[in-house]
């Protein structure tokens, strides 16, 4: 949870900086699910598990400040509840967090509609919870896994209400390649979901 929390820190910092000419931030919030991707063929004893499914919380931004509609996007995504690992008695609930490089055109005249296309690179955290008691002052029931990964995406963002302006929905899909992801079969993760969002200020 402490990503989190340091996103919204740099949400205030945006929101300060986005009143200036020329920029522009975004704001938003939204739910979404990991999709099942292809499992890794190497003949193992044990085969890890298939990431998917359950249900995410994400926040996110946008600052655009630079010429051409280019800008940055940060965003983090976790898991609701806590699902369980296969084969033994824990828990894990996985956090996705990335930064990235954002290019946000509009698609449309009357500013109705607007692509999000982003690149960057990232951390998928996993926390493993063992399902047992722990009464020693000092013990620690849990552990942290945490991977660098490289990620892509985009979202079309619709500026829905006519009395609200600058509230919109986005769907959207990511695309996660996590290194050394071995607690699960595929390095690679799609989380497909929606937001909605607030923009704040004028490209």
């Amino acid at each position: 949870m402490r990503n989190v929390a340091l996103i919204l820190s740099g949400c205030c910092v945006l929101l300060f900086a986005a009143f200036a000419p020329a920029q522009q931030a975004d704001i938003m919030v939204g739910g979404s699910t990991l999709m099942p991707s292809s499992t890794n063929n190497d003949s193992v004893n044990f085969q890890p598990p298939t990431e998917k499914g359950g249900t995410y919380l994400d926040v996110g931004i946008n600052y655009v400040r630079f010429k051409h509609h280019l800008g940055v996007n940060a965003e983090t995504a976790w898991r609701y509840h806590r699902a369980n690992y296969p084969g033994n008695s824990e828990t894990y609930r996985p956090i996705l967090t990335d930064v990235n490089v954002l290019f946000q055109p509009q698609v449309s005249k009357n500013k109705k509609f607007g692509l999000d296309l982003f690149a960057g690179v990232g951390v998928a955290s996993n926390r493993f919870n063992i399902q047992s008691s722990c009464g020693i002052p000092g013990c620690i029931n849990y552990t942290s896994s945490n991977h660098f990964m490289e990620d892509l995406g985009g979202g079309l963002r619709y500026y829905v209400w006519h009395r609200l302006p600058n509230v919109f929905v986005r769907p959207e899909v990511h695309y996660y390649h996590i290194q050394n992801n071995v607690e699960f079969s595929s390095a690679n993760v799609f989380r497909l979901g929606a937001s909605i969002g607030y923009t704040f200020g004028s490209e």
